[in-house]
């Protein structure tokens, strides 16, 4: 059995774990086109914030636009924060925009070079859907379940399931489903996650 000083230190080591942890997540940032850093989960007059993980080429992705704009346009007077994140980095600010002008986004954008956040939204793919509430994730995975498989799509969707974590965040419910298989493409890792190295994290 440990003695009671080495079971104090254990305890400070854990507490401090945890601190740096939390620390980590609160100080992480996103960057906005002009390059701003910016972190999406402060707004915290929002009720909830939804981030969406998207790309310029995958057709998936893009096919949800509509949806997205139509249900932020439907939950703002809920106070809903929706962002479109775009997680690669080789993506310049200029093709971002080329591509949210191409789709008539009207959305706030951000981007994620360092996947801060899409390590904080478990997002493995575009697009993916993630909601925090309280900085608390309470909901990733798909928008709905129109893509039963990559190329293989219902003629509508008959679950609508971030639209149904955003009602129940309004009635002050819990999220039935707190998470769910996304269908599309897959977000690579970036270079100093395959090979360790801090100093080939993308700037």
């Amino acid at each position: 059995m440990p003695s009671q000083p080495s079971l104090r230190a254990l305890q400070a080591l854990i507490v401090g774990c945890l601190v740096a942890g939390t620390t980590m997540a609160l100080g992480a940032n996103a960057l906005t086109l002009d390059g701003k850093p910016t972190d999406p989960l402060d707004r915290t007059n929002a009720q909830a914030v939804v981030l969406v993980f998207v790309t310029v080429d995958c057709p998936i992705s893009n096919r949800y636009l509509p949806e997205l704009h139509r249900l932020a346009a439907r939950h703002q007077t809920n106070n809903a924060q929706f962002w479109l994140v775009y997680p690669d980095p080789g993506l310049s600010a200029a093709e971002i925009r080329r591509h949210t002008n191409e789709f008539r986004c009207s959305l706030p954008v951000l981007r994620d070079p360092e996947h801060h956040f899409v390590k904080l939204a478990k997002a493995r793919v575009t697009p993916e859907a993630a909601v925090f509430k309280d900085r608390m994730l309470v909901y990733h995975g798909r928008i709905d379940n129109r893509y039963v498989s990559f190329g293989k799509m219902r003629p509508a969707a008959t679950e609508h399931d971030l639209e149904q974590a955003l009602l129940a965040i309004r009635s002050g419910k819990q999220v039935r489903s707190a998470e769910t298989r996304a269908i599309g493409c897959y977000i690579p890792e970036l270079r100093s996650e395959k090979t360790g190295d801090a100093s080939a994290r993308p700037r």
